[in-house]
């Protein structure tokens, strides 16, 4: 999904997330009626919820993908998990340790790094990157609160719900038509986004939030492969620093979070 927004960033960004949830409507509507469920779901307010926390995350995120190398920009975004895992203590009553803290701060830390050191990394960017991890945080937590009582295809069906008309609207302003391979790209970002979704939310539903969230850290490896193959971009050693610097505080909060819930266990 990422490498088609990074091949679309001649098409505005709200029209690109207005294409995207089109399909993916599409697809929930088959998906739904192939199951035999009603769409609409039982916690409407948090399904709404997820909806619009989900759209202004990916809305940004694409913005940043469309402007930053892949790598950079998906690091940046990559701390959601961060943002997932403290709205857990307020939204669904999870636990941290105070030294997971600590390893978020190694993550912050990280991509402080990557904004001093990497000069493609303008400030708009870096704080359209965060607080899309922020809102994604919060879309995370919305997911968790409806893991009892709705289907995963339905929790995705409320994405395009409400991105369509508030994205169709914002494209008006600024409407480019997408040319040539243009619809074949964005058709399969389209699918790309919708396997990643339902998967994703099966995911979120299936674990505790500050467990499933580090794992999208493995993304990081396919966004540095495509940067180097098909851009031609490597990071430099600072940059490649603060990426090292975000992996090690996930990786590091997911080996304490697992000790701690084997001793609560135990």
């Amino acid at each position: 999904m990422q490498l088609c927004v990074k091949y679309l960033q001649h098409l505005p960004t709200v029209e690109i997330v207005f294409f995207r949830s089109v399909v993916s409507i599409v697809l929930s509507v088959s998906m739904i009626l192939k199951l035999k469920i009603s769409p609409w779901g039982n916690q409407k307010k948090y399904l709404i919820l997820r909806g619009l926390f989900g759209m202004t995350a990916l809305t940004l995120f694409f913005y940043t993908l469309q402007n930053l190398p892949i790598a950079t920009a998906i690091t940046i975004q990559y701390l959601s998990p961060i943002f997932t895992a403290i709205f857990a203590i307020f939204i669904l009553g999870e636990k941290l340790k105070p030294v997971q803290f600590l390893f978020f701060l190694a993550a912050f830390v990280g991509v402080a790094v990557i904004k001093g050191f990497d000069d493609n990394v303008e400030t708009k960017y870096l704080i359209a990157g965060v607080v899309s991890s922020i809102f994604a945080g919060l879309a995370y937590n919305m997911i968790r609160k409806v893991k009892d009582t709705d289907h995963p295809v339905v929790v995705v069906f409320y994405f395009p719900l409400i991105a369509i008309p508030v994205m169709f609207v914002l494209s008006l302003y600024q409407w480019t038509w997408p040319q040539g391979w243009d619809w074949g790209v964005l058709l399969l970002m389209g699918i790309f986004t919708q396997l990643a979704q339902v998967y994703m939310t099966k995911g979120w539903q299936a674990a505790e939030a500050n467990t499933i969230a580090p794992l999208k850290y493995i993304g990081i490896i396919f966004a540095l492969f495509f940067d180097y193959t098909l851009f031609g971009i490597s990071p430099n050693l600072q940059t490649g620093l603060g990426i090292a610097l975000v992996l090690g505080g996930v990786i590091l909060n997911v080996a304490s979070s697992n000790r701690f819930k084997k001793k609560k266990t135990a």
